[in-house]
Parts: C-alpha cells; sequence; structure tokens
C-alpha cells in the first residue's frame, strides 16, 4: 500500500507548503530512499497551468517592449509547441496562482494564444526568486549592458548585497561597480528614453555617463531620437560630444555708470535683460525697436555683411 502511495504521489503535481509547516519527516531505509527520488522527480516535474492564473514576480529586466517579438514567438509556438518550460513559484498572497520567475515573454505569448504554459513550479521565497531570476538573465544574450545593469540596481535598491548581486548576475563586483556608476549617473528618465541599445556595450554607457554629468535630464531625453534605441543611444552620444557654444556675458551701464541689466551674446542669439528701475526704459525700447533698426539700417554701410 505504501509503495501504491508513493507512484500516486509521483503522478500528482506538486504540492505547496503551507507558511510555517514543516517538512513532512521522510522514512528511513529503503521507503525513504525511494520517497526521497520522488520529492525530487516531482520538483522537477513539468506541468501544464493555465496563463491567466500566473502572475508577475521578481524585478522588471526589460527596457524595451517587443511587440514584433512577441508575434515570432507566438508564430513559432503555434506551429511547434511550447518547448522551452517556464519557471513559476506558488503565489504567497493567492491560493491557487502563481508567478512567473522566468520566462515572461512566453507566458505573454501562451496567454495569447490561450494555451497552457508548461512550467516548473518551485516553492522560492523573494530573495531566491531575485536570484534565479538573475541566474537566468546572466545567461541570455540578448539582454544588453544597461538592462542588466538597471536589473543590478534594482537589486541593490532592494536591500541586496553585493556578492547576491554578482552571484545572480555571475559577474564580479569590479563590473558590478561600473553598472551601478552608470545608472547613478544617467537619469532614469533618459534610460528609458533611450532603451535597450544593445550594440551599445559597457565602454560606451560609460563615457555616455561621463559626458552627461552637468547637463539637465530634460535637454538629455530631448536629444534621445531615433527610429530604435542603437539610433537613440547614438542620438545623446553626439549631442554631448558636440562643443558647448560660447556664451559671452556683459553688464550693461549707463552714463552714470548704473547697472541696467546684462546682455548674453551667443554666435546665433543675443539676450538682453533689462532690470530693476530699467522697467521703463524696458517697455520705451519695445515701443521704438521699430525705428531704431530703421534707423540702424539707414547707417549700416551698404556692403556689410555681404
Amino acid at each position: 500500500m505504501a509503495r501504491k502511495d508513493l507512484l500516486k504521489n509521483l503522478m500528482s503535481a506538486p504540492e505547496r507548503s503551507e507558511p510555517g509547516q514543516t517538512a513532512p519527516r521522510l522514512e528511513r531505509g529503503a521507503i525513504g530512499a525511494v520517497s526521497k527520488s520522488i520529492s525530487e522527480l516531482k520538483s522537477r516535474a513539468i506541468i501544464e497551468v493555465a496563463p491567466d492564473l500566473i502572475d508577475h514576480a521578481g524585478l522588471h529586466d526589460r527596457l524595451d517592449e517587443d511587440p514584433a517579438g512577441i508575434e515570432v514567438l507566438q508564430d513559432s509556438i503555434r506551429e511547434y509547441g511550447q518547448q522551452v518550460p517556464v519557471l513559476l513559484r506558488h503565489s504567497p498572497n493567492h491560493e491557487e496562482r502563481y508567478e512567473v520567475v522566468f520566462g515572461r515573454r512566453r507566458v505573454q505569448a501562451m496567454r495569447a494564444l490561450n494555451m497552457p504554459v508548461k512550467a516548473m513550479v518551485r516553492t522560492l521565497n523573494d530573495q531566491e526568486v531575485i536570484v534565479a531570476q538573475g541566474q537566468e538573465n546572466s545567461a541570455r544574450k540578448d539582454l544588453s549592458f544597461i538592462e542588466k545593469a538597471n536589473f543590478a540596481a534594482q537589486m541593490a535598491k532592494a536591500g541586496f548585497d553585493r556578492k547576491i548581486i554578482c552571484d545572480a548576475l555571475s559577474i564580479d563586483k569590479t563590473v558590478i561597480s561600473r553598472m551601478l556608476t552608470v545608472i547613478e549617473a544617467l537619469p532614469d528618465p533618459l534610460i528609458h528614453a533611450i532603451g535597450a541599445a544593445p550594440l551599445a556595450g559597457r565602454d560606451r554607457w560609460l563615457s555616455l555617463a561621463q559626458k552627461a554629468r552637468g547637463h539637465s535630464s530634460a535637454d538629455l531625453v530631448a536629444a534621445a531620437v531615433g527610429p530604435n534605441s542603437d539610433a537613440r543611444f547614438a542620438a545623446v552620444l553626439a549631442a554631448l560630444a558636440a562643443p558647448r557654444t560660447k556664451v559671452q556675458s556683459e553688464i550693461l551701464r549707463d552714463d552714470a555708470g548704473n547697472p541696467l541689466g546684462r546682455a548674453r551674446q551667443a554666435a546665433k542669439k543675443t539676450v538682453i535683460e533689462l532690470e530693476g528701475d530699467s522697467a521703463e526704459f524696458a517697455q520705451w525700447l519695445i515701443r521704438n525697436l521699430k525705428s531704431i533698426h530703421r534707423d540702424w539700417l539707414s547707417e549700416k554701410p551698404a556692403d556689410e555683411g555681404e
């Protein structure tokens, strides 16, 4: 009877342990060895889960939405089926629901196809979820440097120490430090405005972070223009490489030496600011600007500017 029950358990889906519940004690001897083997087999079992029962878990790893890629994945699954299972855990908040540890794009594609998701289910706490997600990300070639850096920054913000971040991404502390340097130096709106930029590696992102210091976030985001993320990265880098226009500033004074305001001159623009008691003069200047300009044209030499 015991042997029959063990085989019955093998065919069933893994059960979730309640919080605080201790694992069942395995029998000793031959029965204990078989029970242990069955427990290990169940942990590796692949089950089918309705996609509507799967929620998000862990950290966000991608910067770019890729609807075209999802459609390609859907077509492949529609023709060949789901070849690689996803990893899920039982939801800690909702009974009979699951959370995806990795394989989000596959879950998204299966949901669109209204097909059950082939999945392995593990009992994982929040830290184990993020470490597993990080290890899976480190093995993928389609995540760019900035996406991995952003993932590392999210782990650091969540309170994970450097060793765990290194273990999760399979990189050393020096690389982690450089990743976090880039994330800390660049405003978050700029990173999302650029996107994944898969062709821009670590050195170019470090260069961008150094050159972006002292520039306003709004100006940097405005420079992120292009048909794709690599083009947007190149546009921002080019804008930062352009030499800044030299601006000459001069204090304007009346005949008695009293300050009237300030004039700022650049290559293609001049700004005159009149302050304080010069307000009346400013109004007069606005009213008489046409006649002043007309007088200047009449006195201007004919060949000037030609």
